[in-house]
This record gives structure tokens, C-alpha cells and sequence, in this order.
């Protein structure tokens, strides 16, 4: 197979095989249009592009208004300010769109003799089309825009640099996610980094309930809010001192440096500046290169457990039964815990509920004390949006196994069901437990509302969630957390269904404290929480049913290898 050889990748072959890429794609998504599901898809597609338009418009004005005032000013020394959130938000971006953006892997171009330029060439061009890349090229033209309007006559030499910029942070997001799918094709590797992860997050949020109770302490003057701001920031200069030499080293720092000189009629420098961030573009492209170069030499790790002498024992759950639902309970558990994306999903919210929960109590917004504990709790219970409504997701393959097995699919979903709805309800006690420690013990009528209310929440989760895990699955990779190949319809309504149960719970909350009945609002819930149990044991009743009508579409959704 050929390497990365000059030209190769521009040659007939090469142009022939993007045609023909291109080609498939545009026939796969003309083919999603007849059925109403692919339909659905294009108009959450939609919708969650007008979302990233309006985060690159709205970080386009912003990099451009600052951008403009440092240059007009000459503040060259806070210049790497605005390079700097390109960068982090070109690389947090695609952790954002990644569950409401539809990508496919490429990995099945390796099936035909495609040389390494030309995987390498068409691994860029599929980067280009996400979202993440073009919010970062907004990005970079609101830069040269605001400096090229308060500088007319640096627009060349500015447009060269954020060229280099921009490539390198094209070639860094898909390095990063390249090799994050090589750590994570491995069960072991996703374990240790999945909880090295969970400590260092946990470890950071700590730090911000004592800064904000040392900042905002209650019966703390003004003046000596300002004098404990010059101490901390007296302590912290040398440190800030040090990041700021080292940051001049880094890309940002370099794109910052190489404008500044250009300004300045230091071209040497400026030259030397755009040199070194080509060593990093370099560096970058010689590391996602690495990755791609194994991948076309034929590596496809998987989960499977490393080869030992002696035999390895599962660990098992004793549940007191050993019936069909003991026994698919006891393998949600096993499938679960190997699941990192899921795991991921759930755990992250939780972790920032000390986040939210440091916003209220610091006093924003104002009077919102009352209903800061229910929207932690809220927030923390978001991540269960794949776990519910896709919960066939991660069978996979062994989705046939399910049909060819003479238990019940409802036997199935029902220990599904009481498996997510214990961790929703562990999930919910846990939030509610560091929520309480944040903001201080809520009224007791509140608390016992929402508990009613995650009673009513859960059962419409679970309901909803079977109907659209038959009506509108996709495939979870078990070691990928970027790049999910996710269903946009099936995101877009699971996100209205959770909005719809929040909006009843914060409705009937409103008006019963309105009318100062606070303890109305218990029984009501629990009147629609009863409701909520009927619908569900409804849906559970009839979904044998509709699974054999949807049985085609989850074997060739959930079965499918890219």
C-alpha cells in the first residue's frame, strides 16, 4: 500500500475514489429520505445546525469585537486572548455536537485498496464538514475581520497566520479524537481512563465552593471584597507570570506573537513565529498520521479480554432469582458497566451539579434560592437521555439474539427498565445529596415534591424511552465517546419529551407556591405519577408487538459494522 508520497493523493486514482465517497454519501442520504424516520433525521439535522450556527455567529461577534478593541489599542500583550478561545472552543466543540451530530466512521474504505495519502486526504475532508471545524473557521475570519478593520493594512500577513492556526487546530481536534478512539478500543483502557477522568473532575470541583464561599462571605464589605481580590491576585502573579511565558509557546501564543511583530516591523520575527507554529501543524499532522498509518496496516483492537493462562471469573450479582429477568438484569449490569459512553453521559452531569449549585449560591441569578435544588437535580438526571431512549442501542449484533431466544422482548425491556430506574433514582438521591451540601438543607414541602415529581418523571421517561429505543434506534459503540453515529430524530424528541416533564413539574411548583400551598403540589404529582405507571405498564404490555413491526429496521440499525 502506498504511503504518504507527494502528489499521490491527487492523482486519477485518488480523484476517483473522493468521487465515488462523495457519490455514496450523497446516495445514502437520498435513500435516509424515504422513510419517515430519515425524514425526522433531516429536520433535527436541521435544527441542531441553526443551534451551531447561532454559537459560531455568537462567538464570531464576540472574537470580533475583542479582537477589534485590542488592535485598536494596541493592547498586543492581551492579543492571545481571542486565539486562544478559537482554540479551546474548536476543541471542546466537537465534544458538544458529538451527541446530536450524525458521522460516519471510514474505516471501511480499509476494504478497498485506498493508499494512506488518500485516507489520510479523505479523514480531513470528512473534518471539514463537522461542526466544530466550520464554528472554527468562523472563528478565525471574525479575528481577521476585527484586526483588519482597526489595521487595514495587516490583512495578508494576518490572513497567513490564522491559515497556519486553522490548520493546525483541524489536524489537533481530529489527532486528539483519533487516538481517544485508540485508548478506548480496549475494555482495560477505557476503565482507567474513564476513573482518572471522574478523579480529576471531581478533584477541580472542589476548588470552587471554596473560592466562591471565600469571595462572596456573607457580611463582606465591598472595599473588603476588592482589598481580598488584590491579595489573591498579589499571590497568584508570579504564577500567572510563568503560564504567560509558557502560553507565548504554544500555538495562540505564536499566531498572537507572529501579528504583533507584523504590527510592529519586526518581520524576522514575525517569519520566526509563523515557522514555529508550522512546526506545531506538522507536529499535529505527523500524529494523527501515526494513528491512520496503523489503522491502514489492518489494527482493529476490540474488547475482547487479553489472553491469560489461568481462567477469568466475571464477577456476578446475586439477585435472588435465577428466572429470565434475574438473568437479563444480571447482563444489562455487565454491559453497562463496559459501556463508556454511557457512563460518561451519566456520570458528567452529577459531577457538575457542585458547579450549578456554586451559581445560585453565589447570588445568581438573584431570589432563585427556592428552585435552585430542583434544577440541580434536573441537570443531573440529563444524561440518562441515551440510557432511556435508546436502550437497545448497545446490544449490537446480539440484537438477533434477542429474537431468537424464546424470552419475551418485554421480559428484556422490563429488566432494562428496573435497571435505569435505579440508577435514575441513585442518580437523583446523589444529586440532591451534593446540591444539599452546596445550598443548605431545602423546606421540606420542596423536597417532598420533588420527590413526587421524580416519581412522575421516571415512568414517563421509561414509557417514552421503549417507544423510541423500537421506533427510532442507533448503534452505540462501546469505545467511542466523540464520534457517536447517533439518530438526530431520536435526540431532537427525547430532548422535547424531558423539557415537557420538567415544564409540568416547575408548573404545577409554581402555581401551588403562587397560591401558598406548598404541599398541594405533593399529591398532585402524585396523581400524575400514577398516570405516568399506567401509561408505562401499557406500553411494557404491548411492545412484543412492536417490536416484531420494527424488527427489520433494529437488525439492520443495530447490525450494521460502520
Amino acid at each position: 500500500m502506498a504511503g504518504l508520497t507527494p502528489g499521490a493523493f491527487l492523482r486519477a486514482p485518488a480523484r476517483a475514489q473522493y468521487s465515488a465517497t462523495i457519490a455514496v454519501r450523497w446516495r445514502m442520504f437520498i435513500n435516509g429520505l424515504r422513510s419517515i424516520h430519515g425524514i425526522l433525521d433531516l429536520g433535527a439535522t436541521g435544527i441542531a445546525w441553526t443551534i451551531y450556527t447561532v454559537i459560531g455567529l455568537g462567538a464570531g461577534v464576540g472574537l470580533y469585537a475583542s479582537s477589534y478593541a485590542l488592535a485598536r489599542h494596541a493592547a498586543w500583550r492581551q492579543l492571545p486572548i481571542p486565539f486562544w478561545a478559537a482554540a479551546v472552543l474548536w476543541l471542546i466543540m466537537p465534544v458538544f455536537a458529538a451527541s446530536y451530530q450524525d458521522q460516519s466512521s471510514l474505516r471501511m474504505l480499509l476494504r478497498f485498496p485506498v493508499s494512506l495519502g488518500s485516507y489520510f486526504s479523505l479523514y480531513l475532508i470528512s473534518g471539514f464538514m463537522e461542526a466544530s471545524t466550520i464554528v472554527g473557521l468562523v472563528c478565525c475570519f471574525a479575528i481577521w475581520l476585527g484586526i483588519v478593520l482597526a489595521r487595514p493594512h495587516s490583512g495578508l500577513p494576518l490572513a497567513l497566520v490564522l491559515a497556519v492556526f486553522a490548520a493546525f487546530n483541524i489536524l489537533l481536534v481530529r489527532a486528539v479524537f483519533a487516538w481517544i478512539d485508540r485508548w478506548l478500543a480496549q475494555r482495560k483502557s477505557r476503565e482507567i481512563l474513564s476513573v482518572l477522568f471522574m478523579v480529576t473532575f471531581v478533584g477541580v470541583q472542589f476548588f470552587n465552593p471554596a473560592f466562591y464561599q471565600r469571595r462572596h462571605h456573607a457580611g463582606v464589605s465591598r472595599q473588603q471584597q476588592l482589598e481580598q481580590e488584590r491579595q489573591m491576585q498579589a499571590r497568584f502573579a508570579p504564577a500567572l507570570r510563568t503560564a504567560d511565558q509558557f502560553q507565548k509557546w504554544l500555538p495562540p501564543g505564536l499566531a498572537a506573537r507572529a501579528v504583533q511583530h507584523a504590527e510592529e516591523g519586526q518581520p524576522v520575527p514575525a517569519i520566526a513565529c509563523v515557522g514555529l507554529l508550522g512546526i506545531w501543524v506538522i507536529a499535529a499532522g505527523g500524529t494523527l498520521g501515526m494513528r491512520l498509518r496503523a489503522e491502514s496496516r489492518g489494527e482493529n483492537l476490540g474488547s475482547a479480554p487479553a489472553r491469560s493462562l489461568a481462567p477469568r471469573r466475571e464477577r456476578s450479582f446475586a439477585l435472588g432469582g435465577s428466572g429470565p429477568c434475574t438473568a437479563a438484569f444480571e447482563k444489562e449490569v455487565h454491559s453497562l458497566r463496559r459501556t463508556v459512553p454511557l457512563l460518561w453521559a451519566v456520570g458528567i452531569p452529577v459531577l457538575l451539579v457542585l458547579l450549578i449549585a456554586g451559581l445560585f449560591h453565589s447570588g445568581w441569578p438573584p431570589h432563585s434560592f427556592p428552585y435552585a435544588l430542583p434544577l440541580c437535580v434536573a441537570y443531573a438526571l440529563l444524561g440518562f437521555t441515551q440510557l432511556f431512549y435508546n436502550n437497545l442501542g448497545a446490544e449490537g449484533a446480539g440484537i438477533q439474539l434477542l429474537f431468537l431466544s424464546p424470552t419475551p422482548i418485554r421480559t428484556v425491556m422490563l429488566a432494562k427498565n428496573l435497571l435505569h430506574g435505579l440508577l435514575f433514582i441513585l442518580v437523583a438521591c446523589v444529586a440532591i445529596a451534593l446540591g444539599s451540601v452546596r445550598l443548605g438543607l431545602p423546606p421540606a414541602a420542596l423536597l417532598a415534591a420533588l420527590a413526587a415529581w421524580l416519581l412522575f418523571a421516571l415512568p414517563c421517561n421509561l414509557a417514552a424511552g421503549n417507544i423510541l429505543s423500537l421506533v427510532m434506534p442507533y448503534r452505540i459503540n462501546p469505545g467511542r465517546i466523540g464520534r457517536q453515529p447517533g439518530s438526530q430524530a431520536n435526540a431532537l424528541t427525547a430532548m422535547l419529551i424531558q423539557a415537557l416533564v420538567l415544564a409540568i413539574g416547575a408548573a404545577v411548583l409554581s402555581l401551588c407556591w403562587s397560591f401558598q400551598k406548598q404541599w398541594l403540589a405533593v399529591p398532585v404529582l402524585l396523581a400524575l405519577a400514577a398516570i405516568a405507571c399506567f401509561v408505562w405498564s401499557r406500553v411494557l404490555k404491548n411492545i412484543d408487538a412492536m417490536a416484531r413491526q420494527h424488527r427489520d429496521e433494529l437488525l439492520a440499525t443495530l447490525m450494521k459494522t460502520a
